[in-house]
């Protein structure tokens, strides 16, 4: 037995063969696999009191102390499946760890879920004599499978994830290959195994050889459902962005207010600030360390950001960074812009020939030059201003989500109940900022939402964006 790792998981589901792959397993000269020993319902299996003089009660206590003593009393290497609702204390402790080898074992997940139904009806999860197998056509429940299916998605998706992220790979094995005896000894030689097993181990039978549709009463239902799961996503909107930081030192308070406002650039900031200067002097250039302090001195405090229509949004960026002459005008990314990506910008400000025609083809181009930009097409960086409020949403996750997310169009009544929830009157509502050299409602059109709806597509999704209201 060749040492190549110090222990191995297999990543598994119900019903998805492993039973009958661990058997095959412990065929090998020092592969020994424990089953679900950290199952938090029962260790390896119901009736087993405590392993490696380990009871249940103590493994849930630490898990990691039975993990321990699995590689350090077994010769060669100790092995257990691990299902998604099993402790994730022993996930994480594993997962980044290349000295442990991960096995994936998959099935389809029709054929898993239906098999489950079958198992929990007949009380039969495991057959090792084929004269005791339980028949039984079950119904099947498209709403109970959704959830089922997405969950078992987002674990496995969890797991290459990690993988990729720490620069490890697995040995992926489908249940169909289970039934290949080369396939079962690739994996043994995987694991380290220095010899071949000739034949199965013999010990379990597969339960229910029969086609779906005579194991399913309401086959129609189970053929729509399926029809219905975007299996591919070919819905997903794909993502190039790069992740935001909290940006922390943005965050605004107000001195007599336990409010705290997370800007999200391009959208009503000056407005919010100035209504909470209402309440006192503002405060910001917070480091994570001084922003726990305020929040330790501000009990029953609030956080809240607010969100505004993507077309609103970058057509006030495209406004205040490229047609005005101040400090929040990008000088070089202009140029580049029109000199790189043919937007027919003014090279200096906007002349007496920049009308309104103008400006929305310079916009239009714009907002195609954004689309490209958070694909990662362009050498230009993503600036906040027009990164998605979804990606900044995020980066705040790092640090804090907000408590609520207030739309601008719901501002003053959004802003008015977070002050009657820290018990102070709401002041009134600042005028908003005007975008000149034209207002978005003097050039909007279909051709405009088009552009603006390519670019932030996942806004679009993640919110809910309707399109704009010129009204």
């Amino acid at each position: 037995m060749t040492k190549k790792f110090d222990c191995f998981v297999i990543f598994a589901e119900m019903r998805t063969g492993s039973n009958f792959l661990e058997s095959n397993l412990d065929q090998f000269d020092g592969i020994q696999c424990y089953g679900e020993a950290f199952n938090p319902y029962f260790m390896v299996n119901p009736e087993l009191k405590e392993l490696f003089g380990v009871t249940v009660k103590q493994r849930d206590k630490n898990p990691l102390h039975l993990l321990e003593q699995m590689k350090e009393n077994t010769d060669g290497i100790s092995g257990f499946r691990f299902f998604h609702d099993h402790d994730m204390r022993i996930f994480e402790e594993v997962i980044d760890d290349p000295r442990c080898a991960k096995v994936v074992l998959t099935r389809n997940q029709v054929e898993s879920y239906v098999s489950r139904r079958i198992a929990w009806a007949t009380q039969q999860w495991a057959l090792t004599n084929g004269k005791d197998a339980k028949k039984f056509r079950v119904r099947f429940d498209s709403s109970e499978f959704e959830n089922f299916f997405y969950e078992y998605k987002a674990f496995q998706l969890k797991i290459k994830n990690r993988l990729q992220k720490t620069g490890q790979t697995a040995f992926y094995i489908d249940y169909e290959d289970t039934q290949d005896i080369d396939c079962i000894n690739g994996l043994g030689k995987f694991l380290g195994a220095e010899h071949e097993i000739k034949k199965f181990s013999g010990k379990f039978k597969k339960q229910n050889p029969e086609s779906l549709a005579d194991k399913v009463r309401n086959m129609d239902e189970l053929v729509e459902t399926v029809r219905n799961i975007d299996l591919f996503d070919l819905g997903k909107v794909p993502n190039f962005e790069p992740s935001r930081p909290p940006a922390v030192p943005t965050y605004v308070t107000a001195e007599n207010a336990p409010l705290m406002f997370l800007p999200i650039k391009g959208g009503p900031v000056e407005q919010v600030r100035n209504w909470m200067h209402s309440f006192g002097d503002l405060s910001s250039e917070f480091t994570q360390k001084s922003l726990r302090q305020w929040k330790n001195r501000n009990k029953g405090h609030r956080t809240f950001t607010v969100v505004r229509h993507p077309v609103a949004r970058l057509h006030a960026a495209f406004c205040t960074h490229f047609l005005q002459d101040g400090p929040e005008t990008y000088w070089e990314i202009k140029t580049a812009l029109r000199e790189n990506y043919d937007i027919p910008l003014p090279e200096h400000l906007p002349g007496a020939d920049w009308d309104k025609a103008a400006h929305r083809t310079a916009f239009i181009a714009f907002a195609d030059f954004v689309r490209r930009n958070l694909a990662g097409q362009t050498g230009i960086r993503v600036d906040a201003t027009w990164a998605t409020q979804s990606s900044v949403i995020k980066g705040f996750s790092e640090f804090q989500l907000p408590d609520r997310i207030v739309r601008e169009e719901e501002l003053e009544g959004g802003l008015a109940s977070l002050a009657e929830d820290v018990g102070l009157a709401a002041p009134n509502m600042p005028a908003p900022q005007i975008d000149t050299p034209f207002e978005l409602a003097q050039i909007y059109d279909d051709d405009v939402e088009a552009a603006v709806k390519a670019a932030h597509q996942r806004d679009y999704m993640m919110f809910g964006f309707k399109p704009w209201d010129k009204r």
